[in-house]
């Protein structure tokens, strides 16, 4: 198959794009390569899977010099009149739309990028879907669309209109834009709502990124809310391994559903929804803990009071995920955390330490 997949020189979309590459698929990656984080971190994902910084232009694409199969492309999502000739051209039979703005806190002081990228970006995504035939629209959303639902686990089937963050706003916006074009222009699409990826090559805004930064050179780390928090964990190759199982099924219309009592995780649409979690929310004082042992060093803790953007826990109900691809996370927070860290300090070059009693922090 061919397939694009956006994002490709972010976090997950870089792993996605090497397991589709090295299965046998033709890839086309898409990336404008923003300066939202370190772009050195960016192009170094791309050269893992042999994209030579050197040769990259904008809007032309440049061939891997590791796998034949691949080739990327520098564009923004916003650049509609590119987007709909790149589809034109190579005429994709799925694509998994990673691409986004993304952070919860960003999008309180920068909102207009996440208007441009998220919503008039994925516009662009499925109007180019549409207009091309493609067999299946994957995209990410995110557990922040859950916002202040507080039944846990976070189920698919719950309502999620109370999202606190405009950057949660955009991916439920997502989601419903994915449904109109699905039940007007029968275009399958499936959304998955992320639980907190983590892993080596992750982004440098993430807590746990922050906190190994800080704990190895031991300065601070911010903690909100006293740390009284739990998220659901989730590793970045079980994330990769559900967005393939998703991506090879496209979505089919639910037969059973009904206007009288609607599901919201699907439809008479060829439209779903699933969430892809560790279903396992790791307190978050625990997480510390266990990066402390990793980096071999204590943290030292600022604590500080919730922001309202923020949601206090996260887990995720994969039942849906389950019963429809005989899928689950299984990486547990000790595994995942120690490949990191071990990433961390090799590609950062700090000096590997060996792990030392650690006292408790709270």
């Amino acid at each position: 198959m061919k397939i694009l997949v956006t994002g490709s020189a972010g976090f997950i979309g870089f792993f996605l794009t090497k397991k589709l590459l090295e299965r046998g698929d033709e890839v086309i990656g898409l990336d404008n390569i923003n300066e939202y984080y370190d772009v050195n971190l960016k192009y170094a994902r791309l050269a893992e899977n042999g994209i030579d910084r050197g040769g990259i232009r904008w809007n032309a694409a440049v061939t891997s010099n590791k796998f034949s199969n691949y080739r990327f492309v520098k564009l923004n999502l916003e650049d509609k009149r590119e987007i709909l000739q790149l589809f034109k051209k190579e005429k994709f039979d799925m694509v998994a739309h990673l691409a986004a703005q993304a952070g919860v806190r960003y999008s309180i002081t920068n909102p207009d990028v996440y208007i441009q990228s998220n919503v008039t970006g994925f516009l662009n995504i499925l109007e180019a879907c549409r207009q091309n035939k493609v067999g299946h629209l994957v995209y990410a959303s995110s557990s922040s669309v859950y916002g202040l639902n507080e039944q846990m686990p976070f189920s698919v089937t719950h309502n999620a209109d109370h999202p606190v963050s405009l950057y949660a706003a955009t991916k439920k916006s997502n989601e419903l834009m994915a449904h109109v074009y699905s039940y007007l222009f029968g275009l399958p699409t499936t959304g998955l709502r992320f639980f907190t990826v983590y892993g080596p090559w992750g982004r440098p805004d993430m807590a746990y990124f922050l906190f190994t930064d800080a704990i190895l050179k031991e300065q601070p780390i911010i903690v909100y809310n006293q740390g009284k928090m739990q998220r659901d964990f989730t590793y970045v190759d079980d994330i990769v391994e559900g967005i393939v199982h998703v991506l090879d099924e496209p979505a089919t219309p639910a037969l059973t559903w009904s206007g009288l009592n609607p599901d919201p995780s699907c439809s008479p649409a060829p439209w779903r929804v699933y969430n892809i979690g560790n279903d396992n929310p790791v307190e978050l004082m625990d997480f510390i803990r266990e990066l402390e042992k990793n980096c071999g060093k204590e943290a030292k803790i600022e604590m500080k009071d919730q922001e309202r953007s923020d949601v206090l826990s996260t887990w995720a109900d994969i039942n849906e995920l389950m019963t429809n691809f005989y899928y689950k996370p299984t990486t547990p927070i000790q595994t995942g955390l120690s490949k990191f860290v071990q990433w961390f300090k090799e590609f950062y070059s700090i000096k590997q330490l060996e792990v030392s009693h650690v006292t408790n922090v709270y």
